[in-house]
């Protein structure tokens, strides 16, 4: 029997989150789950996470690993909340450690926080291959939104994170730090090497105009015959000059100083500041909108 995945969507942040199951053993992995933070009064809750937790629980499965395509700048990921309930590991790819230096810098993190990827469980390296359950994944770095970003291929599934949208939607932005438009081509035209049946199960949606109802799932062929970033013909050169007018117009995602500052700790909280003040009581948090 082949893969099963189950999408959870959540309206606030755009964001959906896979459970991804070997009905021959009942093993599963969850790939970036959801934590739901309040910009406004700085304050956390699980409900998201709870629905996930209750699907898991009603199918009898068993977390083998928690997986982050990447860390993510528009929703700060739950995986701790979920790593205590089912003991499963943290995984995330290893070029997370460029991010964390980047990102160290930004924010003006001390000696007390390594960058080095030793807040998560499991490092992935680029072409790793690996198991849950019964079911063979392969790891293929995509960067270009991220340095870090990471596309896991499961038989005729690939989960590809904020690199890809719906064909009507397009491709993700590239001009975060560390990001770059041409390696964002070169990255989906990799993906674009998969077979064409492969379904793709997309990080986010954001109902383009003309679109009443929420998509995330597309196949390869489809995104290469009428991607309106980047279908088939279209050249880097192209992509690249879309790509960069297209970011220079865009405001920073509403939850990106909470978001970043959480997820490169692999979903753990900063500590609470000199005064006491945590990240989770201050409600610091960008204001503009994702687009």
């Amino acid at each position: 029997m082949t893969e099963e995945v189950r999408g959870f969507f959540d309206e606030a942040t755009n964001t959906v989150s896979y459970v991804l199951i070997d009905p021959a053993t009942s093993r599963c992995a969850i790939i970036d789950p959801v934590w739901d933070y309040d910009p406004k009064s700085g304050r956390t809750d699980i409900a998201q996470a709870k629905q996930i937790e209750a699907f898991v629980r009603d199918r009898g499965l068993t977390v083998e690993l928690i997986l982050e395509t990447h860390a993510h700048a528009d929703h700060l990921s739950a995986s701790q909340y979920l790593k205590g309930v089912f003991s499963a590991p943290v995984a995330i790819g290893e070029h997370i450690v460029e991010v964390q230096k980047i990102f160290k810098e930004v924010f003006y993190f001390g000696d007390d926080f390594p960058a080095d990827g030793s807040q998560f469980d499991r490092l992935i390296a680029d072409g790793e291959r690996f198991n849950v359950g019964k079911l063979e994944l392969r790891a293929m770095h995509t960067p270009g939104h991220t340095p870090a970003c990471m596309t896991y291929v499961c038989g005729a599934s690939a989960f590809v994170g904020d690199t890809l949208f719906m064909p009507d939607y397009g491709t993700a932005r590239a001009d975060f730090p560390g990001g770059d438009a041409a390696t964002l081509y070169r990255s989906i035209r990799k993906v674009f090497e998969l077979p064409e049946d492969t379904v793709l199960y997309l990080c986010h949606d954001y109902l383009p105009d003309g679109r009443s109802e929420y998509m995330w799932d597309t196949t390869v062929g489809d995104e290469r015959r009428s991607n309106i970033h980047v279908q088939d013909g279209v050249s880097e050169a192209e992509y690249v000059k879309m790509r960069e007018a297209r970011d220079a117009t865009l405001d920073m995602p509403t939850l990106i100083l909470p978001s970043v500052q959480v997820n490169i700790r692999a979903g753990q909280l900063p500590p609470a500041e000199g005064n006491g003040v945590s990240l989770e009581s201050s409600g610091r948090a960008a204001t503009k909108e994702e687009p």
